[in-house]
């Protein structure tokens, strides 16, 4: 028996504004019972066209049909009242409130029943897909997998049978994507719809059924994964061939550049986030840093910069490379450090909360950088606004101008300008930070090969990385971290990602055995 269509789209077009279309007279079907992957680069219109089977947006013009009847979606109550569920990069979760509590928010009490109700719920909802989440447990003690694995439970509580899950898999590890994965597999076995939007072409090839391609807001065509490969997915996505190899010289004239020893930082409640991390990183290397959301990653590299008080005893030496002296880092203000060269380009979930002003434009955005360089009371800029331009043409930022604020880019266009800014500011230490978080492929080989260049200009790149094929591609050794800890540093040219995965998630026996030696010796 032949699927029908649980979703069309007929010539739908989005515009905001006079001058950004970010869809085209769309037309495509999502079939009933498969995963469609969901492509394009950024600004292709991916998420807004799901936006608006969501209920965020409402077209400008054309027709929805959910199961073959025309709809009118104006909220995400309308689409919920249809069956349709989108689950979101960043989780709509109240972190002091238990999954049954989360679950019941919003929920009408006389039709849903009490907190037991619930509970039992959705303990029948996890059975029947092989979900793991505990009712009673609090958000806020959850990991970001058991959290995505709530929203997905919320959503089918909710009675969703068309799932959308933006980037599901962007901080997850290898062994938590392939669970996700399995459970997905079971939920479209009992029929549902699921769109997936996402970047990692890899996983798109191991999870769809289906892939449909965006370009600059219009449909290209939709393929079946099985007849499709990353390169061809590629080209279709920029309209061109595409060079997929990410390069990774050899590392030539290795210095130390910053040696890190016994650093522990606290978090903004008090509670350990760093614990006694000691690492190196060498001018004319990449050093990527690996480990699930929350293992320090943040605040070893605002550590480095001057924005995270390291506690006593712990230490950050920067070696100059014009004089090979040693400067200790410890102490020293965000500016002495960044006069040094040592430069955080550091992308976090709320991409306007550092490094850039979403009220700016591009080019005052990169004055940000420059605004001592100015001679008395004036400030210099032609320099920021040539850098501007320059950065908008090698990056291809998507902006009606240099002086338009950021905060009206997309999130992938804001992140190309942050990268680009702290690329360009000429740096001895580079820290990249989730760098391609929400890049397409196509930018994202960019990014690299800018951050290659780096490396042979004898610059020390230290690259946090979600995404542990291209953190093996392109890193020269990968530091893991694991609750806080330094679990273990390999070597990106023989390392696999089944080694840096469980290094992820499991704390080094070695150190507890080592552990357990000292409490013997100590009670004898």
């Amino acid at each position: 028996m032949e699927n029908k269509a649980a979703v069309s789209f007929r010539h739908i077009t989005k515009a905001f504004g006079s001058k950004v279309v970010a869809n085209k007279d769309v037309s495509m079907d999502i079939m009933g019972g498969e995963i469609l992957a969901l492509l394009g680069e950024n600004g292709s219109g991916k998420t807004t066209l799901m936006n608006m089977l969501s209920g965020i947006y409402h077209q400008d013009s054309g027709e929805i049909f959910v199961n073959g009847k025309e709809v009118h979606i104006n909220s995400p109550k309308d689409a919920y009242a249809l069956g349709i569920g989108m689950i979101h990069q960043h989780f709509k979760l109240v972190d002091v409130f238990s999954a049954t509590e989360n679950v019941a928010l919003g929920m009408n009490k006389k039709t849903t029943g009490g907190t037991k109700e619930i509970a039992k719920a959705i303990t029948e909802i996890c059975d029947r897909y092989g979900f793991d989440v505990d009712p009673k447990k609090k958000v806020y003690s959850m990991t970001v997998s058991q959290k995505q694995t709530l929203e997905i439970v919320k959503a089918l509580y909710r009675g969703a049978n068309i799932l959308i899950l933006d980037e599901p898999t962007a901080v997850l590890t290898p062994q938590e994507t392939d669970k996700l994965f399995a459970v997905l597999r079971n939920m479209k076995a009992d029929g549902k719809s699921i769109i997936i939007i996402t970047h990692k072409l890899n996983e798109v090839l191991a999870i769809s059924d289906r892939v449909s391609i965006l370009r600059k807001g219009e449909y290209i065509d939709t393929v079946k994964t099985s007849e499709a490969t990353v390169q061809s997915l590629t080209d279709m996505m920029v309209g061109q061939k595409v060079e997929l190899d990410i390069d990774r010289p050899e590392v030539e004239d290795k210095k130390l550049r910053l040696s890190v020893e016994h650093l522990t930082c606290l978090d903004k409640y008090g509670v350990t986030a760093l614990d006694d991390v000691s690492l190196e990183a060498y001018g004319g290397e990449i050093l990527g840093i690996a480990g699930i959301s929350g293992s320090g990653q943040k605040q070893l590299l605002e550590a480095i910069a001057g924005l995270q008080a390291a506690q006593d005893g712990g230490s950050i030496t920067y070696i100059d490379p014009a004089t090979g002296k040693e400067v200790e880092l410890v102490g020293k203000s965000v500016s002495d450090i960044k006069k040094l060269g040592v430069a955080l380009s550091f992308v976090p979930e709320d991409r306007l909360g550092m490094g850039l002003v979403g009220a700016m434009g591009m080019s005052d955005n990169m004055m940000l950088r420059s605004y001592e360089k100015g001679v008395g009371p004036f400030t210099d800029r032609k320099s920021p606004r040539d850098l501007a331009n320059k950065v908008k043409d090698e990056l291809e930022v998507v902006t009606p101008g240099i002086s338009t604020p950021v905060s009206k880019l997309s999130g992938g266009n804001v992140q190309k300008v942050l990268v680009g800014r702290e690329i360009a500011s000429d740096p001895t230490v580079l820290m990249a930070a989730y760098a391609v978080r929400g890049l397409d492929i196509n930018t994202s080989y960019t990014i690299y090969r800018l951050l290659n260049e780096q490396k042979k200009k004898g610059v020390a790149v230290i690259y946090v990385g979600e995404d542990l094929d291209v953190l093996l591609a392109l890193c020269d050794r990968i530091a893991v971290l694991c609750g806080g800890k330094l679990n273990g540093v390999v070597d990106g040219r023989t390392a696999t990602k089944e080694e840096v995965g469980l290094l992820m998630t499991n704390l080094n026996t070695e150190e507890k055995e080592g552990e357990k030696d000292d409490n013997n010796e100590s009670s004898h």
